[in-house]
């Protein structure tokens, strides 16, 4: 393991000296993830990580085929990375990758061995998902210039983000079809290309009416918004009509958390989901409807919630009563 903390640069500086990724490889990998993703129906985020820790694995071999590694190399390759700092979030992932990777070659290419088999994953610390109080919700929804469009729109996708408990990654790219008011809800095309329906509350609603009336008109300019990358038009806008990144959002955030007196580093996107949750959770929703609502494939990952409300009830406990 490594002695000391690397950052992303020096992480990314040790990618970008390895040797040029073979030609060959370039092919093994993208026919791997163009298979999986018909199979799977991975979102673009997750081929592109996997794609580039298969890459990074490929270089690292210095002109060894990827095809061809086993497990004694896979092994070096994460003691590498361990050594230089990689936490085990991102080496199971790398290994999921690879996982993933030698299973299309055993079935589409004759492999007979799988080189990960016996490669245990990294065990991950256990972290609850952080959530703001709903008095510290108040305040950061309360923190944009609702004067200015810009300012108005950042509103409606704070509101959205918390009213629906969307991922950064849904919000930024919701469609202008994807609103339907009359009906209260959204469509949300979430992980696995997988769309599911999301009511509005009124206070969302009322804010997402007022956007499209006051502020996106002009977002759009004269000549209308840019065209996503699946051809249709994004909700959301920029000043330069364009559609909103997860990275500009993910700024608007902590400059409106640290406007409405919350640390920044406290706060992210994904923080406003787990608000939702664990809110929806406190105030008695079902689990269920709770894994619907947030687009989890499995049960299992909802369940996570109930922990970080109980945690929260301690502290309460703790805090408040006579004996605690």
């Amino acid at each position: 393991m490594s002695d000391r903390t690397t950052t992303p640069a020096e992480r990314r500086s040790l990618v970008m000296a390895l040797p040029p990724l073979r030609d060959a490889d370039r092919r093994d990998i993208d026919g791997f993830l163009d298979a999986f993703w018909a199979e799977h129906g991975i979102s673009k985020q997750t081929a592109a990580s996997y794609g580039g820790d298969l890459a990074a694995f490929a270089r690292w071999r210095d002109g060894a085929p990827i095809a061809d590694a086993d497990r004694a190399t896979i092994f070096g390759f994460l003691a590498w990375r361990s050594g230089h700092g990689w936490s085990a979030r991102s080496n199971a992932r790398l290994l999921s990758a690879l996982r993933a990777f030698y299973a299309h070659r055993q079935r589409r290419h004759g492999r007979t061995d799988d080189p990960t088999a016996l490669l245990e994953p990294p065990k991950l610390p256990r972290s609850l998902p952080k959530a703001l109080g709903e008095s510290q919700i108040d305040a950061l929804l309360g923190a944009p210039d609702i004067g200015d469009v810009e300012g108005l729109r950042d509103r409606t996708m704070l509101e959205l983000m918390y009213a629906c408990g969307l991922r950064v990654s849904e919000l930024v790219g919701l469609p202008a079809n994807g609103v339907n008011l009359r009906q209260g809800a959204l469509r949300v095309t979430g992980k696995g290309e997988r769309t599911r329906m999301v009511p509005l509350g009124e206070e969302a609603q009322h804010w997402l009416q007022r956007y499209l009336d006051e502020a996106r008109p002009v977002l759009a300019g004269g000549k209308g918004p840019a065209r996503d990358a699946a051809g249709g038009t994004p909700l959301f806008l920029t000043k330069r009509h364009a559609a909103m990144t997860r990275q500009q959002f993910w700024g608007l955030v902590k400059r409106y958390a640290a406007a409405a007196g919350i640390d920044p580093a406290r706060v992210s996107p994904h923080g406003l989901r787990h608000s939702f949750a664990t809110h929806l959770l406190n105030h008695g929703a079902d689990l269920r409807a709770l894994q619907m609502l947030l687009g989890h494939s499995s049960l299992s990952t909802t369940q996570i919630y109930t922990l970080v409300a109980r945690e929260q009830l301690k502290r309460l406990h703790t805090t408040h009563h006579p004996r605690g």
